[in-house]
């Protein structure tokens, strides 16, 4: 991969030398796409790759060190916070467009950035690889359909698949865990409504907050006692269950009668 420049530990880069990895990851959606969106291309791995799709590349990068670089890839390049990056306002330039985006996502900020992608309505697909413990809450892995807060909210709005696991020897510096790479399309009717995302959210965390507690225990916490009668008149089976032995149909009705109370 040549000479790699050394890694911001506060930002959480390792940068990817995979070739198979690589290639994985920027040919996923390369048929399907009709923007592609990366963020954190830091010296631009995959960018490389990407442009040679000849799509419209839009690249969103923190470290300054590498936006000169980054401009001989692509005129478009935002030397930004992801976090804190203004996405309706480039998003609205792709209305009606299968918009791609692409992230090695850094450790330290992987689901807050992951949360902020999924109420994104205009981005139609998703390639991102995560440290493993967190990327693996975002899809099935079996066939038992138990449930936390990130599958949930990610199966409400995407449909994912684990697309390959990876070792650290893949990315200089090594980390200390094993990450994987996940693909998501998003769902032409979800679950629930976008502009209902952050209430959606807000009880998806509440459920999940205390996993091994009867939730008539933890939902009072967050509801009043008129709430909390109605809810364990309409679901009874529900105030004595625990999140952590939840089915994911059994978390969706339950959403569904909180977003209703």
């Amino acid at each position: 991969m040549g000479n790699l420049p050394s890694a911001n530990k506060a930002l959480g880069q390792h940068f990817l030398t995979d070739k198979k990895t690589i290639e994985m990851i920027t040919t996923d959606f390369a048929k399907d796409a009709e923007v592609i969106i990366e963020v954190g291309p830091g010296p631009g791995i995959l960018t490389k790759a990407l442009s040679q799709l000849n799509l419209p590349l839009y690249l969103i990068e923190k470290d300054d060190r590498f936006i000169d670089d980054l401009k001989n890839l692509t005129p478009h390049v935002y030397n930004q916070d992801a976090l804190e990056f203004d996405w309706q306002k480039l998003l609205k330039n792709f209305e009606n467009k299968n918009v791609w985006l692409v992230s090695n996502l850094p450790y330290n900020v992987g689901t807050p950035l992951f949360l902020k992608f999924l109420k994104l309505s205009q981005i139609t697909y998703m390639t991102l690889m995560f440290q493993k413990e967190v990327g693996e809450k975002t899809y099935f892995r079996d066939q038992k359909n138990t449930t936390n807060g990130l599958l949930t909210l990610s199966s409400i709005y995407f449909d994912s698949k684990l697309l390959r696991k990876v070792a650290p020897g893949c990315f200089s510096p090594p980390p200390k865990v094993h990450s994987v790479v996940v693909s998501y399309i998003r769902k032409s009717q979800p679950l629930f409504a976008i502009k209902d995302f952050s209430k959606i959210d807000r009880f998806t965390r509440l459920i999940f907050s205390q996993r091994r507690k009867q939730l008539g225990s933890v939902l009072k916490g967050g509801l009043s006692n008129e709430q909390l009668v109605e809810l364990k008149t309409e679901m009874p089976d529900i105030m004595t269950a625990r999140a952590e032995s939840l089915e994911l149909k059994q978390v969706y009705d339950l959403l569904n009668h909180l977003s209703s109370l």
